[in-house]
Parts: C-alpha cells; structure tokens; sequence
C-alpha cells in the first residue's frame, strides 16, 4: 500500500511539473487555458479559478492542458488567446516548456542530493568470488581496500575504475584489516565482457564485491550544482546511445524498457531504502520524460516541434488530412508500445505469477 502511495506522489509530482511548463508559458503569452489537469479519464474532482478549470482526474498516468484553439478542427478567429493563432516560435515555447521544466527539476534533484548527501559505497569487501585471485590471495569480507596502484580510494566506484583499466601484470594493493594495513601483490583476471549495449570491451577483475556499509557524501555548493549538472549531462547521452542502439538492434527493446509497473516495483524498492533513494529514482525518471517527449514522433512533445519545424520550412501548416493521418499512425503505435510495455513487466516482474499464487490461497 505505500508502495502505491510513493508510486502515485512521485509521478503525480513529475507530471505536475511537465503540465505545469504548458501552462505557465502559455499563460505568459496571454494564451487561454481552459483546462489543466493530473490524470486522464473521468474528473475526480475540479475547481475554477481566473477561466481555467484545474481538474483532478482518475487514472494517475499522465496529465494534460486544454488550450483555446489548440485543436486543428476548431473555427480559428485570429485571437491571440488561440493556441494555433499564435506564431511559431510561441507555439514551440508553450510546447518545449513541458519538456524543458522536467530536465530542470532532474538537475535541481541530483544538485541537491550531492549538496546534503549522496549514498556511495566504501571500499570495504562484502563478498569475494570463489576461484578469483583476491580470495587465493588471503583478502578477507570486512578488509577495506586504501590504494590501489600507489591511488588511494575512499569509494567502490573509483576503486574498481582502477582495476578494470588494469589488464596486464600483477597490482599492488594495500588493505586495513582491524588495526593493522598490509600491503599484496595481486594478478588480476582479465576477462572479456559486454557492456549494456553489446559493446565488447576487455577488463580485469580480482573477484570482490561490496558491503552494505553506504555512507552520504556531501559537496559543497558550487561542486554539486557542477555535479548535478554533470550527471544529467551523463544520464541524456547514456539514454539517447541505448535508443540508438535500441533503433540499430544492438539493444534488446525488451531487456530495456519499463512501464508503469516496473516504476511501481522500482520505487517501492527505493522507498524501502529510504528518502534519498526516492529523490534520485524521481531524478532520473524526470530526466527521461523530459529526454523521451522531445523525440520526433507524434503525439509526443516532439512530435508536434516536429510538425511546427515543418510549417516553418513550407511557410504553412501541413494540411488538417495528413496531420491526422499521421497522428492516427502515432497514437496506434503508441498504444501497440505500451500494450507490449505493460506485458513485458508483467512477466519481468513475475506479476502474473504472483496473482496466480494469491488466488490459490
């Protein structure tokens, strides 16, 4: 149950804000909202106020705003309050808001959690695989690896970046075990691998893993906005090279994908780990409604940038027929992908399984 209620605060929050960017800018241009909603379906509940109704609906997936003259089919008397009587340029503003609010707040949220704490694991050995040299060496659980190559190393991360770009010869490490630190010679085990999108790259490994000792590194202000910016940076190019690969058959759709369900399972798994967890899941899922609703298909934000880009190109709007064929041919594939994307968590997560198990109860 508080599961639920994470899922529903965190993406009510992420579509607040994309609806939100629509309504602001189109409210400064002097555009008319008629409706702004969280949620599709039937009105829960609805208030007005200043000619917009603010409305609550039932199904938590998404939102919308309703702006005077946004719809093709709609008389258009030249008003300045239309959507479609508007020019270009503050049609794409009104639209690129959404999007634009959604990045901004992925930034806000890493900045912040690298200024009051971001968890990082400690370098201390949680585990060790059997027939690996780091167990044939004498390294113990509860060792806590100081240098690595004469580097010292405070986190997992810097450790293992360490190590993996070391594939030839022996390494020197130096460990803390109780009171006392040793120093070991160690030949790693050079491994060939695949990365997440089949890339094959060579890496040596020793055989640790970590423990569940976290602690919260903070930065000071400067560093974390540097950071916060960094990491979004980091997470676009990462997201646009897995569609990329995903287009080019290098990445499996299927492996890669989730949907409203796997974002329930993932946010209660964060919510058990605590606050901090939350924020950077709604952090990274912001970045990636923002990063999805610019690509150019239609329905999507991009979609309609797309159909904008092309009316400046010609001088005029592409006729009403083949904007509603092509957003006809979106919508259907759209709802072709979330049908497969529902299906594909139901049986990644075991969901189906699980219902047949609480019936047999």
């Amino acid at each position: 149950m508080l599961s639920l209620v994470y899922f529903i605060v965190v993406l009510g929050i992420l579509v607040l804000v994309h609806e939100f960017g629509h309504f602001i800018v189109a409210k400064k241009l002097g555009v008319g909202v008629e409706k702004f909603s969280i949620g599709f379906g039937p009105k829960v509940c609805s208030v007005k106020k200043g000619g917009t109704e603010y409305l609550l609906s039932a199904i938590p997936l998404g939102g919308y705003v309703k702006m005077s003259g946004d719809e093709p089919t709609e008389k258009i008397t030249g008003s300045k309050k239309e959507f479609l009587s508007r020019s270009v340029f503050d049609r794409f503003s009104i639209i690129a808001a959404g999007p634009l609010l959604n990045y901004i707040l992925a930034f806000v949220i890493f900045a912040v959690i690298f200024m009051f704490g971001s968890p990082t694991m400690t370098t201390e050995v949680g585990s060790l695989l059997k027939g690996y040299p780091a167990e044939a060496q004498g390294i113990k659980v509860g060792d806590r690896i100081l240098t690595v190559d004469g580097k010292s190393v405070k986190y997992w991360e810097d450790m293992t970046e360490i190590i993996h770009k070391h594939t030839e010869g022996p390494i020197n490490i130096s460990i803390k075990r109780g009171g006392s630190v040793m120093d070991m010679t160690i030949t790693p085990m050079v491994r060939k691998t695949k990365d997440i999108f089949g890339k094959e790259a060579t890496i040596a490994l020793i055989g640790v893993g970590p423990s569940q000792n976290i602690e919260k590194v903070r930065y000071g202000f400067l560093a974390s906005i540097k950071m916060g910016f960094n990491k979004l940076v980091q997470l676009t190019a990462l997201t646009y090279k897995a569609l990329w690969s995903i287009i080019t058959g290098k990445l499996s759709l299927k492996e890669s994908m989730t949907g409203p369900i796997g974002i329930f399972v993932v946010t209660g798994q964060a919510a058990k780990l605590g606050f901090i967890y939350i924020l950077h899941l709604m952090g990274i899922l912001s970045a990636s409604l923002a990063i999805f609703n610019v690509l150019p298909f239609p329905v999507l934000d991009g979609g309609h940038i797309l159909f904008l880009a092309v009316e400046k190109l010609r001088g005029k709007p592409l006729s009403l027929k083949t904007q509603e064929a092509v957003i006809n041919v979106g919508m259907s594939l759209l709802i072709l992908f979330t049908i497969f994307v529902f299906y594909n968590d139901i049986v990644k997560f075991g969901i189906a399984d699980k219902t047949l198990k609480l019936f047999k109860h």
